[in-house]
């Protein structure tokens, strides 16, 4: 699954995870003086400008491109050292491909905060025109919709040609996998079900990788970028219900709704992944007998394929009752976690203790965290579905007792190339 796309994987994503720490490490004591010597933002947009109270910092600054500056140094300098250490065939794919994923994930985050922070400003605007008639310029109001179709634009741009090469990166990885497996097809082909490992679960273990793996790193990205924001903007609550004042209490409260919600649904939904696991086994058994059927004519006999079929209409309904009140607990626990901030915010609001505007910025921050930290929550479904693929392929890999060889590298390396 790994080692026919990553060049030795433990290894990558460890270096990954080390490299990562030490980036904020030298970012955060080394930042100011590397700064002086190497930033170009000045150069190309000057130096930053000095904003009034309550002003917010431009999107594109020379302080923050050196923030876009310094990461692209370290990406490069990751994908450099992996290009010289350990460079396999899928390397532009595996190594540079998954690191512009990790800073794509980055960029949008940051448009993101940006948002958050153009929403204050935009709806107090329209508390003002809405409080005092006339007192907002129609001007003024078209131009703060312009400021953000500014940023907009290029960017669902950019969306559209990232989705265009995830899909590319999605069946690189599939080909790697296929290509191995079939290097070990005589191995495995008398596994029941191994056509469909390595025509569909490698399909679908990609995908799933993919979703899941940008999902956890969009997830820690944000943490970093919002729940200091969170915090600064929990100033403005002056008190929480039953608690009084709590100070930075919107971050602690999206904390502990998320680990609630996570611990709730992992115990209840703790069989499902075992079910998916036997759901697998069991249309294969089916769908093998069919396929045999078409062949010979001693196969599929209508008696031999009612009885396979009954033993999957028993299983999926076991299946079905297991996901009932997995769902109850899901939906009920995503639902009431909506009103957690408006609840939260009730004495603040009811005092009018903030704007419009402040409450919007609130909110949308409050639900970007508690998002980040429900990570497990909200993909539970997608991982029960990885684990499942995971558990059949691990399976299936256990019958592969060599190492991968270099067996249609030609080929290979004309697939990747393409």
């Amino acid at each position: 699954m790994f080692r026919s796309f990553f060049p030795t994987p433990k290894l990558f994503f460890q270096s990954a995870l080390f490299w990562t720490i030490a980036c904020f490490f030298i970012w955060f004591r080394l930042g100011d003086s590397l700064k002086s010597y190497l930033n170009i933002g000045e150069i190309l947009i000057g130096p930053p400008p000095e904003l009034q109270a309550g002003e917010r910092a431009p999107f594109f600054s020379s302080d923050k491109l050196w923030t876009y500056q310094f990461i692209l140094m370290a990406s490069i300098i990751f994908c450099g050292f992996w290009g010289y250490f350990n460079r396999n065939i899928w390397y532009s794919w595996s190594v540079i491909g998954s690191t512009f994923l990790v800073v794509s994930t980055y960029f949008n985050v940051q448009i993101s905060v940006w948002l958050n922070n153009w929403y204050g400003d935009f709806y107090d605007l329209i508390q003002r025109a809405l409080t005092t008639p006339n007192s907002v310029e129609l001007s003024d109001y078209y131009l703060q919709l312009s400021t953000a179709a500014f940023v907009l634009v290029p960017y669902i741009t950019f969306l559209v040609l990232l989705d265009f090469f995830t899909s590319h990166y999605l069946f690189r990885w599939r080909t790697a996998m296929n290509n191995f497996y079939m290097e070990n097809w005589q191995n495995v082909r008398h596994i029941e079900g191994a056509s469909q490992r390595v025509q569909e679960d490698t399909r679908i273990f990609s995908t799933i990788m993919e979703t899941l793996g940008i999902s956890f790193v969009r997830s820690i990205m944000t943490l970093i970028a919002f729940v200091p924001l969170l915090w600064t903007l929990s100033q403005n609550i002056s008190t929480y219900p039953f608690l009084g004042e709590v100070n930075g209490g919107l971050v602690f409260l999206a904390i502990l709704s998320a680990a609630l919600g996570t611990v709730v649904l992992a115990l209840v939904g703790f069989r499902l992944p075992g079910l998916e696991f036997e759901n697998q086994k069991v249309e294969a058994a089916y769908r093998k007998e069919l396929v045999y059927g078409e062949d010979a004519e001693d196969r599929a006999e209508p008696q031999t394929a009612s009885r396979l079929f009954g033993n999957l209409r028993q299983f999926y309904f076991r299946y079905f009752f297991h996901y009932l009140y997995f769902n109850v607990a899901r939906y009920a626990y995503l639902q009431g976690s909506v009103f957690i901030p408006f609840f939260a915010l009730g004495p603040t609001i009811v005092t009018g203790a903030i704007t419009f505007g402040i409450f919007q910025q609130v909110m949308n921050a409050f639900n970007q965290v508690e998002n980040a930290f429900q990570f497990l929550a909200n993909s539970w479904t997608r991982i029960v579905e990885l684990m499942s693929v995971f558990k059949r392929l691990r399976t299936f890999e256990t019958h592969i007792d060599r190492e991968p060889t270099n067996v249609s590298k030609t080929l290979i390396a004309e697939i990747s190339a393409e």
